[in-house]
């Protein structure tokens, strides 16, 4: 039997990929974003932003933008009635508590760092407005660079230190490991600032309704109701939070956007708000991937396995904490991929400069990782003079291996059949086009946590309703990305309780009318989400069974949920049934509830910083990318040929939902492999367009060959895996290991821009 299982086949919805109304409505042009909404009498929102980095603020002159006709507001850091945001703390060694004002009101650390906020009557008047509030800044040393940020003498961001966290993760005895291996193989890994440049800029419209302040927003997170209220000094029950269906988020609209400033606006003006940042302004103060140094050292036996391994990292966390802390424990917990590593020790460390913020970003920490430990892979089996592939294949994890924090692993490691399925894929290569160019192959296993770090305890709830003509309606407070978070759940619920797709309503994202799902990140939404909807419909079904089976003269594990009826799927009375909407009626005349609330919760575990042990996230998801690339040794441009992305994904709810999962993410990780770079010089953003920040497009790329795996051992619902950042995982790797084998030289830092692999021939000539 092949790794995909039979009980695939059982589901009559899960597996399939209708059409849900999100397709419908986004085809249609229907779909309200956050930047959609408009209200009565609504007054413009505009951020003042720092123009240096660092200083110290002398004195802010509000007096002239305040004058200008069409003006209400100018709010500065004394109209904030709570002027800070603390991230919860993760628990690495020695963590800072840092906080972030809402406004700058002492010294402003970043460019683009927000000062002030106002809102007039038109968004020209409030973009004037902005422009003539002046402040006085007096310059500090700043610093730029992580590792320069490392030293003693280094100008601090935050009095406390620049070492934001130090996490220590080891296993077994390294020195010795390192002492016994055969050969040894260190190399330097280097990537950089990226921007998330989702479609959907981040926007939002706010107002006040029977004295509760309102937020439509883009936001993957519902939950900092928390601290907008806190920053208002209101009562949780006083702030409500409406998340939009969004065009993307990709991680950055994880931490706070528009919300604060909305919120002071609207509370401070009684009037509703609407704030929309443009392109240029979200590339300059959004916050960014973290750009990590990654350096190894990895001992290994002639034939190839690994006895031991040295990781240390560096995260530019910029002048912010953030989510720093989480993101760094990730690229750690990770650093030694898919492979079995009985001797490791490890250190990744969150460093504060004076570049913008870093945070959450697809990948979350645990791509970055991939780059440097394929790149090992691909180095050992060169020295060793080995197919890469053996080398690997020798070195694959399995069901019972323990990782470096101690923890065993107990689903299916999938490696290998992904790895055979993306170099079957990609066949035969094919020869240059030119004679200037050189044709390379490459590809990189990876593996992707999904699900939040097991310490925090992770719960999410789902509130199911059968009504009375038989439909179906469900609440939940998830926020859809685009991804299809809520279409999934309708999925599961549909194929639990037998109600058709077009008879479910789903309503999601509301801090006021749903249950709490928690943010839609770490590919976490499926997971906790769907295993709690999945949860609730069995309940449901639980309770209302017995009703039904009593009716139909049955047991009630002989009933079957199908096409809005509930029929005798086994025994004497085989196919009589009735439908739901007289099942419900039955049960109301009963006083058995057809509807249903249930929480799920997590793995829970604990991890000790001290000792670098314990749990750290509930699963994993494996793939391999494999790709040819043409490199032209004049000019330096590479083009990538093929590309084929593999991955076991437990289960697919929705086949063709996955495959756009894997072509996205592996599109966005070529950008990130070939293109893109945020520049900073000395902290200032020289790349806030689209024409100096490159994404690639269509025509840039190939089409992205999907190869799905379903191992059916996730532990999302069914049997699901988390396929949201996976994809983006391996892709630098992949590319990098396919140009080392057309040119004979390793790129080493990202991006591997045409001037970067000129350099690298170059070196060749020497």
């Amino acid at each position: 039997m092949t790794l995909e299982t039979e009980a695939v086949e059982r589901f009559r919805v899960v597996g399939g990929s209708p059409a849900h109304h999100d397709f419908v409505d986004k085809v249609k042009g229907s779909l309200l974003y956050a930047a959609d909404w408009k209200l009565p009498g609504m007054l413009h929102g505009k951020v003042v932003r720092s123009a240096v980095a660092p200083g110290r603020m002398v004195s802010v002159d509000i007096q002239e933008a305040r004058a200008i006709p069409g003006v209400v507001a100018v709010l500065t850091a004394q109209d904030v009635p709570s002027n800070r945001v603390v991230e919860h703390a993760s628990g690495g060694l020695g963590e800072l508590t840092v906080e972030m004002p809402v406004l700058a009101h002492d010294r402003v650390r970043y460019v683009g760092e927000p000062v002030a906020v106002v809102a007039a009557v038109s968004a020209e008047i409030a973009e004037q407005a902005a422009e003539l509030v002046a402040v006085d800044y007096a310059d500090l040393p700043g610093v730029f660079d992580a590792e320069q940020a490392l030293r003693e003498d280094a100008p601090r961001v935050h009095e406390d230190g620049n070492v934001l966290v130090n996490w220590r993760l080891s296993s077994g005895d390294v020195e010795a490991g390192l002492a016994e291996a055969d050969v040894v193989v260190e190399g330097e890994y280097r990537s950089q600032h990226v921007e998330h440049a989702y479609l959907e800029p981040e926007a939002g419209v706010g107002w006040i309704e029977n004295g509760v302040l309102t937020l439509r927003v883009s936001t993957q997170v519902i939950e900092h109701v928390t601290d907008i209220a806190a920053i208002l000094e209101l009562p949780e029950n006083k702030v409500r939070v409406i998340a939009s269906y969004m065009g993307g988020g990709f991680g950055g609209k994880e931490d706070m956007t528009v919300e604060p400033y909305l919120a002071l606006l609207v509370w401070h003006t009684k009037r509703p708000v609407r704030m929309i940042w443009d392109r240029q302004e979200s590339m300059l103060a959004s916050t960014k991937r973290h750009p990590f140094v990654m350096r190894y050292r990895t001992g290994v036996r002639r034939d190839g396995t690994i006895l031991a391994q040295h990781v240390d990292i560096i995260g530019d966390a910029g002048a912010y904490p953030c989510l720093s802390a989480r993101v760094l424990f990730a690229g750690a917990a990770l650093s030694c991929g898919p492979y079995r590593t009985p001797n490791a020790s490890i250190r990744s460390r969150a460093v504060f400069t004076n570049n913008v913020p870093t945070s959450a970003f697809r990948g979350f920490g645990a791509m970055q990782v991939v780059f440097g430990y394929e790149s090992q892979m691909d180095r050992i089996a060169e020295r060793l003079g080995l197919p890469a592939d053996e080398v690997r294949r020798r070195n694959f994890l399995a069901r019972g291996d323990f990782i470096p924090t101690g923890e065993s692993l107990e689903t299916a490691v999938a490696v290998p059949e992904t790895l055979d399925r993306a170099l079957s894929r990609l066949g035969e290569r094919g020869e240059p086009s030119g004679p200037t160019k050189r044709v390379g192959r490459g590809f990189a296993c990876g593996m992707q946590p999904y699900g939040r770090t097991i310490w925090f305890y992770d719960r999410a709830s789902a509130w199911l309703s059968l009504l009375g003509d038989g439909t179906l309606l469900i609440r939940t407070g998830v926020t859809d990305l685009g991804a299809g978070q809520a279409a999934s759940l309708c999925q599961i619920a549909s194929e639990i309780l037998g109600v058709a797709l077009d008879d479910i309503s789903i309503y999601i994202g509301d801090t006021a009318l749903n249950p709490p799902a928690g943010g839609t990140f770490a590919t976490r939404q499926l997971y906790m989400s769907g295993n709690a909807l999945l949860t609730a419909a069995r309940e449901l079904v639980d309770r209302i069974a017995p009703v039904a089976a009593e009716l139909l003269d049955c047991p009630a594990d002989a009933l079957v949920f199908q096409d809005g009826l509930v029929r005798v799927g086994k025994g004497e009375r085989l196919g009589t049934g009735l439908s739901l909407a007289e099942l419900v009626k039955e049960c109301g005349d009963r006083g058995v509830s057809t509807a249903h609330l249930s929480t799920w919760r997590a793995e829970a575990g604990t991890f000790d910083p001290s000792t670098g042990k314990g749990g750290s996230f509930p699963d994993y998801t494996y793939g391999t990318h494999a790709a040819d690339v043409e490199v032209d040794v004049e000019t330096g441009e590479v083009v990538v040929l093929r590309y084929v992305a593999s991955h076991d994904v437990g289960r697919a709810i929705n086949p063709v939902r996955v495959e756009g999962q894997i072509q996205g993410g592996a599109m966005q990780g070529l950008g990130y492999a070939l293109l893109e770079d945020i520049v900073l010089e000395e902290g200032n953003n020289v790349s806030t367009l689209f024409a100096n920040y490159l994404i690639p497009n269509a025509l840039d790329m190939p089409d992205i060959e999907v190869e799905i795996v379903e191992s059916g051992e996730g532990k999302g619902p069914l049997g699901a895996r988390g396929i949201g950042e996976p994809p983006i995982a391996p892709c630098a790797a992949a590319i990098a290991n396919a140009i080392t084998d057309a040119i004979g030289r390793r790129p080493s830092r990202l991006p591997m821009t045409p001037e970067r692999v000129l350099e690298l021939l170059a070196e060749e000539d020497q």
